[in-house]
């Protein structure tokens, strides 16, 4: 029998030994110092703490200010103290930041992707100054909210209403499944109009606002999920998000959240792997490493190739974005096959460990139940395929 061709501590010798097309050696100096940055600050103030914060379903709001300072916040932003980093590198920090917990990295989504980018590619001058510079340090949180009890993969039929009251607005409806409300301080609330789809940005302090936390969770439970309901919210004409109009607003800032999905379903797919293999070349049954049995090895390959296909695929559209390149058909594709390939890499990372793959000091079961919301939210698997079913046939299977 030969011996174990890496040691199972020697993580770097793994990661190098499942490159296995050397798609490290595609990234810029630049790009890799930044993925080391961000993989550093995952493993000193995450890794330690995520299966406490996962078993009480607690998300750690004292990281905010950190992951400013990193420069995760708004990272592709430019302006008003954002970072102004590349599509690339926000895609390597998206996929360690969820190889540490999707819920953490949902945040920065939420945050940086959907809250902020609305207010930055639609917001005024005056709003983009209030805000951006105190959500780009994590000194202010956002939120989002499109979704309702009613309207999730349609948010054409929204039912959340804004009237026009002299020169105020006042807001009635409820919305269902928004990230950080009950800790943000600011809201960017998408609503019908006489002229459509408009956009405002609602302090979460105002009068009329209520904010129930969704609890408790099976899953994304080191994460922060809200309902929201609006019952003759009233603000000002300032309020109003001047530039965006119909659900164009919204859907880029959508758009703009699937792209980081796309990086980030690999890094608790990557992170389940490594687990796996490790688990694998250190356990012995029968007198050998698991990992000298064919079952077993057929199991890190399966994972190992899709993890190197899942990889590629993320660079293209993060290359494309940087190009001006990317489209919604290549994001639902990225988005739909990562995350699908992501859940099956979890799941069979979980069999290797046996019985102690079900304990939450080993990550796989942890990311496959964190994947079944990054499954759902931002488009299901059954939206991003009529997306794509559209996109080849030029028929609309929608309806």
């Amino acid at each position: 029998m030969t011996e174990a061709r890496t040691n199972p501590d020697d993580l770097e010798a793994l990661r190098a030994a499942s490159d296995i097309l050397g798609i490290d050696a595609l990234l810029s100096a630049e790009e890799r110092a930044v993925r080391d940055r961000v993989r550093a600050f995952v493993d000193d103030e995450i890794r330690p703490h995520i299966a406490d914060w996962f078993d009480r379903g607690h998300f750690p709001v004292e990281l905010a200010p950190a992951l400013g300072r990193l420069g995760v916040l708004g990272m592709t932003l430019d302006g008003y103290g954002c970072p102004g980093r590349s599509a690339v590198e926000y895609g390597l920090a998206a996929l360690e930041l969820e190889a540490g917990d999707s819920g953490i990295r949902t945040f920065v989504s939420v945050q940086g992707s959907l809250a902020m980018g609305s207010i930055h590619r639609w917001g005024s001058e005056e709003q983009k100054q209030e805000w951006l510079p105190r959500l780009a340090a994590g000194e202010a949180i956002g939120s989002f909210a499109l979704t309702e009890p009613t309207a999730g993969s349609d948010p054409s039929s929204m039912k959340t209403y804004a009237r026009r009251d002299g020169s105020d607005w006042v807001i009635e409806g409820a919305k269902r499944w928004i990230g950080l409300a009950s800790i943000a301080q600011i809201v960017v609330v998408w609503a019908q109009t006489d002229e459509g789809v408009r956009g405002f940005l609602v302090p979460t302090d105002t009068a009329g606002l209520d904010i129930t936390v969704l609890e408790p969770k099976g899953s994304m439970r080191a994460s922060v999920q809200t309902e929201l309901r609006f019952d003759g919210v009233r603000q000002p004409a300032s309020a109003l998000l001047p530039g965006a109009r119909g659900l164009r607003g919204p859907f880029s800032a959508l758009n703009e959240a699937r792209y980081g999905i796309v990086w980030g379903a690999l890094g608790a797919a990557r992170d389940s792997y490594e687990a796996a293999l490790h688990h694998a070349l250190r356990r012995e049954q029968f007198g050998r490493p698991i990992a000298g049995f064919q079952l077993t090895q057929r199991k890190l390959v399966d994972m190992a190739i899709e993890l190197q296909k899942g990889a590629l695929l993320a660079l293209h559209l993060g290359r494309a974005k940087d190009a001006g390149t990317l489209t919604p058909a290549m994001i639902s594709l990225g988005k739909l096959n990562n995350v699908r390939e992501a859940i099956a890499i979890a799941r069979e990372a979980r069999t290797i460990l046996g019985g102690d793959g079900v304990l939450l000091e080993n990550s796989p079961i942890r990311h496959a139940a964190n994947l079944e919301s990054v499954r759902t939210y931002e488009g299901t698997d059954e939206v991003h395929t009529l997306v794509l079913g559209q996109h080849l046939t030029g028929l609309d299977a929608f309806r």
